[in-house]
């Protein structure tokens, strides 16, 4: 069977598309993507050895509505374009992941007699997803309220999101001598996404001496490239204190971060949940107040609900209740120990899995297995 993934805009799309590639391969699949020539997706799939498609695709202003014209026409180019690489490949089904390029590549599909499959990361479904989704074969959901923009219940199925190998596969002992962790210490992770997160950076500085103050206690501060001289300015950290306190910019082994930590402080998006739940790590979650219809909040509440973590909204985490919910989970074990055991319910692990069946199933002509 062939498969085309397509996404594109954020690592968030792309990643969820590895994880599947990962999956359908060792089913025997031969597995194609089709992103945007410029996008993150270009450099990850030709690193994952996956051969690389580029279509343009862009979105539009409401503020400017020539660029509406604009996106048409590369989306209208990007589709015959999409067809003639289909004639040549002949997939069986194409999957989308979200990012305008899925629209092209998906209207190709759709006018090609072609399956398409959408898998939605966030629990608010975006543009892409919901215009190919209301004529998809099947749409995956990773949180079931994402699916009420579509009307035919009986095409949706909750897979959860899919996470790659490596993040699974990294265990504890290995990955703590790899970083430098002592493997007796408590260690505390602390991220924002790609870009950082200003907030949790200043509200977490201010609480470096109660930190320090844990015994053993290692905290790995990962504050974004742009934060990274303004953080390591107020830490101000003496040697001894580095030996406990590592601060970068950027942190290239986030799949080991996950495993050799015991708790962690992040944003609340789609894939640093899928891999916090996946690792059963206990967390507490500031999600990106900008998020598209704030959905990052939406997404932190399902993980709230179950009791895999607590919550704080970013206006408030330079307050004293987040110092009191970060140390909640710091300085009690039973608190770490039930969040473990809630995140386990989410079964992230076998995400993949799932919705490889569903694209299996897609591509047979069968509907997906509720």
């Amino acid at each position: 069977m062939r498969v085309v993934l397509s996404g594109g805009g954020t690592a968030g799309h792309i990643n969820p598309a590895l994880a599947l590639a990962e999956v359908l391969s060792e089913h025997g699949h031969e597995v194609f993507f089709a992103g945007t020539p410029q996008g993150v997706e270009a450099r990850l799939v030709r690193e994952a050895g996956i051969p690389f498609s580029a279509f343009e695709a862009a979105g539009f202003n409401r503020n400017h509505p020539a660029s509406i014209f604009k996106a048409v026409l590369k989306i209208l180019k990007s589709t015959g374009a999409a067809k003639k690489w289909f004639a040549d490949i002949n997939p069986d089904v194409v999957v989308g992941f979200g990012g305008y390029v899925c629209i092209p590549v998906g209207r190709a599909a759709e006018s090609m007699g072609i399956p398409v499959v959408v898998h939605e990361q966030n629990s608010v479904m975006g543009m892409a997803n919901k215009y190919l989704g209301k004529r998809a074969a099947a749409v995956a959901l990773t949180y079931e309220v994402a699916g009420e923009p579509i009307a035919d219940k009986s095409k949706l199925v909750v897979t959860g999101n899919p996470v790659r190998r490596s993040v699974l596969s990294s265990t504890r002992e290995e990955s703590r001598r790899e970083l430098g962790i002592p493997q007796g210490a408590l260690m505390l992770l602390v991220f924002g996404g790609s870009l950082g997160a200003r907030h949790i950076n200043t509200a977490v500085c201010g609480l470096k001496e109660r930190l320090l103050s844990v015994k053993n206690l290692h905290v790995m501060h990962v504050t974004g490239p742009r934060e990274l001289e303004t953080v390591q300015a107020a830490l101000a950290l003496t040697d001894e204190e580095a030996q406990r306190w590592e601060v970068m910019g950027y942190q290239d082994r986030m799949g080991q971060a996950m495993a050799a930590c015991d708790m962690v402080v992040s944003r609340a998006g789609a894939t640093s949940l899928a891999e916090i739940s996946a690792r059963r790590i206990p967390a507490l979650l500031v999600p990106f107040p900008y998020a598209t219809e704030d959905h990052q909040t939406t997404n932190a509440r399902s993980y709230v609900a179950r009791g895999a973590a607590s919550m704080i909204a970013d206006a408030k985490v330079e307050s004293p209740e987040f110092e009191r919910l970060l140390f909640e989970m710091v300085e009690h074990p039973e608190v770490r120990a039930r969040m473990r055991d809630a995140a386990a319910t989410f079964k992230t692990e076998d995400a993949a899995g799932k919705l490889a069946e569903v694209v299996e199933a897609a591509a047979r002509g069968a509907k997906p297995l509720q």
